[in-house]
């Protein structure tokens, strides 16, 4: 499903006035262990890394084909590389999301993270960016995630991050895409409230500097102040804010989202909280429902 104009402006629609949120099914080689394990999948129960991922499509497969996984409540979903290239149902990921459940496709880009230097990680080299977003193009994604994480209120370190994340946006809007850029605020930092102040002005610079006709979309931690980043979803060159989950539990996600009227709701842990793989269909698509519900009614 290569992209045409009428689509991406339909999704472009859907993302900036739609009421619901962007379910992360973009955990990469590093995460996905981890998110098997909570699934019920331990490392013995697979054969190196193929097996792996076909285990954790398994269960992506099985969220997004459940039945209360559509447009109804989830507005977009963000995939991993192997995610976009596999199929489901027989079709493309990313065609059946849009075609079959009018839901937006997302990929997620980055290689991870580089080691801390001033307090933050940036994001890791991305050799071949240009022919993965020309690939993206042509599976008819709409845009891409990419994400970097700020550990302290440190101003230097901050200004890279947001340095380096509008670079790569630019790189990402050359190739028709709409980047969804994301320097995460670690939850658990000393400096949180300081951090994330510093980290809104850098960006809003950014905004103010980026030429009519350009949009992004941003991904943020939840604020220790609600409404701190009102501002920032307020601008022109913004087509959403979305909130990461960052390791609260959905509940408490949840409430502290509820909290900022101008975010959605784009988690990835909070989504699959309670999911198993030994759970029946029945059991596994009430325990998802409850979770979509919950995540829609913080996000509106």
């Amino acid at each position: 499903m290569a992209k045409d104009a009428a689509h991406f402006t339909e999704m472009a629609r859907r993302m900036e006035t739609g009421q619901g949120f962007i379910a992360a099914l973009d955990q990469s080689g590093g995460s996905t262990p981890k998110a098997l394990r909570l699934y019920g999948v331990e490392e013995s129960d697979y054969d190196g890394e193929e097996d792996m991922f076909a285990r954790i499509h398994e269960m992506r497969s099985r969220i997004i084909t459940a039945p209360d996984f559509t447009s109804e409540k989830v507005l977009g979903a963000i995939l991993f590389e192997r995610t976009m290239r596999g199929e489901i149902e027989g079709k493309p990921t990313a065609d059946l999301l849009w075609n079959d459940r009018g839901i937006v496709p997302f990929l997620k880009i980055d290689k991870g993270l580089a080691d801390k230097a001033d307090g933050v990680q940036l994001m890791k080299p991305m050799p071949g960016l240009e022919e993965l977003l020309q690939e993206a193009v042509g599976f008819g994604i709409f845009g891409t995630k990419e994400r970097s994480v700020v550990h302290e209120a440190n101003e230097a370190g901050i200004q890279a991050i947001v340095d380096q994340q509008f670079e790569v946006g630019r790189t990402v809007m050359g190739a028709g895409l709409v980047p969804i850029l994301e320097p995460e605020v670690d939850i658990h930092s000393e400096t949180k409230a300081e951090a994330e102040v510093m980290l809104r002005d850098a960006i809003k610079k950014h905004l103010d500097a980026m030429p009519e006709g350009e949009t992004v979309m941003l991904k943020l931690t939840i604020p220790t102040e609600p409404g701190l980043y009102d501002v920032l979803s307020d601008h022109p060159r913004v087509l959403r804010v979305v909130a990461l989950s960052g390791g609260y539990s959905t509940d408490d996600a949840c409430e502290r989202l509820s909290k900022n009227s101008k975010m959605i709701a784009s988690f990835s842990r909070a989504l699959t909280e309670g999911l198993s793989k030994q759970q029946s269909d029945d059991e596994f698509n009430a325990a998802l429902g409850q979770n979509i519900d919950k995540i829609y009614r913080a996000s509106i």
